[in-house]
């Protein structure tokens, strides 16, 4: 039965169940009511050993940008608290743009990146290198002179990124260096 595709409604004969009924179907299972048990069980789509009695067609099941959007905020809810997710602005001037790289060769072709994502990695380097300053400044066995040397190469790094600060909205959100103040 690994090619059927069974809507709500259907019967099928389950080889220790009994007759049951479909009543809900996701991409990967059927959950199933069996009158024999009494009870809803949870049964692979690709389950071979249970005989069709009758088919009612699948409906196809439209998703909403609403839905989609419940479903983010629930999953947001449930991350934890001590874990939050960086709210960082992009500056307003790059927004909807792109990054092209543009190779020397002119037979080469161009590569280009939205802007939004390129933002987006620059902002997971930057979370992982303040998770590394953590675990640097936490880490049992480090003496201070090797914390202080491998912070060195962190600020260093730092330093590095100070390149896209244009991108950001707001300038304490910066990447800082060993230099200046910006």
């Amino acid at each position: 039965m690994a090619a059927m595709e069974l809507g709500i409604g259907s019967q099928i004969r389950h080889p220790k169940f009994g007759k049951g009924v479909v009543v809900e179907a996701d991409a990967q299972y059927y959950k199933i009511y069996f009158n024999f048990t009494a009870e809803v069980k949870t049964i692979a789509r690709d389950f071979p050993h249970f005989e069709l009695i009758e088919k009612k067609e699948a409906e196809p099941v439209s998703i909403s940008l609403s839905d989609i959007e419940k479903a983010v905020e629930n999953a947001l809810k449930k991350m934890p608290s001590n874990d939050p997710l960086p709210r960082v602005s992009m500056a307003q001037k790059w927004l909807k743009g792109t990054v092209t790289l543009n190779p020397y060769n002119p037979e080469m072709s161009n590569k280009e990146i939205p802007i939004e994502t390129f933002f987006h990695k620059i902002i997971m380097i930057r979370e992982r290198l303040r998770v590394l300053e953590q675990n640097i400044n936490n880490h049992e066995k480090l003496d201070d002179q090797d914390r202080i040397q491998l912070q060195q190469y962190i600020t260093r790094a730092y330093g590095s990124l100070t390149t896209f600060n244009v991108l950001f909205a707001d300038k304490d959100d910066y990447f800082k260096g060993a230099g200046k103040e910006d």
